[in-house]
């Protein structure tokens, strides 16, 4: 409703220029000039209006950066032609150049310093808007990101497929972050020889799409490489990124885990997820399992749940291929999952 509002307010105004314009151009003596400036302003505001609704999803970082460094580089032309002044023509008194000669070699001066340095600083700042923040009306720098942390993904995680079915769940609303160069491993892996890497490289990158196409996901590919960086591992890189986004690594991978935690940052573990969404068993309950094969001791049998816990039975071995009832005598919960033992009811 606002925005109907805004547009119509727009428009009436739009047609108020338009008006002003065809009484200015009624005394240049072309008939046909008046409607020419008519329609055309109101042209130009449909178009306004049109682009305005047909781009519904705006960046205000983007927008911001464009607008500061418009703002910059009119402001850093000014201070230069004023440093210049004394080395250029005089334009107030008659010199080596005519004073047309001195005023167009100022003006085609301050054109070039003014496109020269607009253009580097939009630059700068859309290269280095994640070091920062912009907000209209004003800037706040800051390296900090406000509000939900950035989620910065492993190449582990990506292949696993679980961070897919882990955010359409609309659990996790922050931005998913891959590094562009998880993304050229993850390539590396999908070109390997071997078939077995090649189909987990490829199927990583279905999972990528699947988060890409997905309305509700904020993904996006992180393409700066900081100074930092320089030959460091690409599990390094990761923990140095998510420091400097200050934000969390999402990881299946122990040794990465173990790695973000001594430079404290802060991981999640999908394992440690699943590992705490599976059942809870307490010594002396009973459940029914399959044993599907011998354990590693004289007469341990084991067996898996739906969610592929493992079960060892003691006594299990002779009841192989057949569903029994185990009493559960103790659990055991570790990094790599959770493991139950029980003693198969007699």
């Amino acid at each position: 409703m606002q925005l109907f509002v805004l547009r119509i307010a727009f428009f009436l105004v739009a047609i108020g220029i338009a008006t002003l314009m065809v009484n200015l151009a009624q005394d240049r003596g072309a008939p046909w000039l008046p409607w020419l400036a008519f329609l055309g302003v109101l042209a130009l505001a449909g178009i306004v209006i049109a682009v305005d609704i047909f781009i519904p999803r705006k960046q205000i970082d983007i927008i911001s950066a464009v607008y500061v460094g418009l703002v910059v580089g009119a402001f850093l032309t000014y201070i230069l032609m004023l440093a210049l002044t004394p080395l250029l023509p005089p334009i107030d008194e008659p010199g080596t150049y005519p004073i047309e000669t001195a005023q167009a070699i100022r003006a085609a001066l301050q054109l070039v310093l003014g496109m020269v340095l607009c253009y580097a600083c939009i630059s700068l700042l859309l290269q280095t808007k994640d070091d920062f923040r912009f907000i209209i009306p004003y800037v706040e720098f800051a390296k900090e990101v406000k509000g939900l942390k950035p989620y910065v993904l492993d190449t582990s995680v990506v292949i696993d497929g679980r961070i897919a079915d882990l955010v359409e769940t609309n659990v996790l609303d922050n931005q998913l972050i891959l590094p562009r160069f998880a993304l050229s491993e993850l390539q590396g892996i999908a070109d390997s020889s071997d078939k077995l890497r090649r189909a987990r490289g490829r199927r990583g990158l279905d999972i990528l799409n699947r988060l890409r196409t997905n309305e509700n996901v904020d993904l996006k590919i992180y393409d700066r490489d900081l100074p930092e960086f320089a030959g460091q591992a690409v599990d390094m890189k990761l923990v140095l990124l998510a420091k400097h986004l200050e934000g969390k690594i999402v990881t299946g991978d122990y040794n990465l885990n173990k790695v973000a935690r001594l430079h404290n940052v802060q991981v999640i573990n999908l394992n440690d997820i699943s590992n705490s969404l599976k059942p809870v068993f307490l010594p002396g309950e009973s459940l029914n399992v399959r044993i599907v094969k011998p354990g590693e001791e004289i007469g341990q049998g084991v067996g898996y749940l739906d969610d592929g816990t493992m079960i060892v039975v003691e006594g299990g071995r002779e009841h192989i291929g057949k569903e029994v009832k185990i009493s559960v005598t103790s659990v055991l919960q570790t990094s790599a999952g959770r493991m139950i033992f029980g003693k198969a009811a007699v």
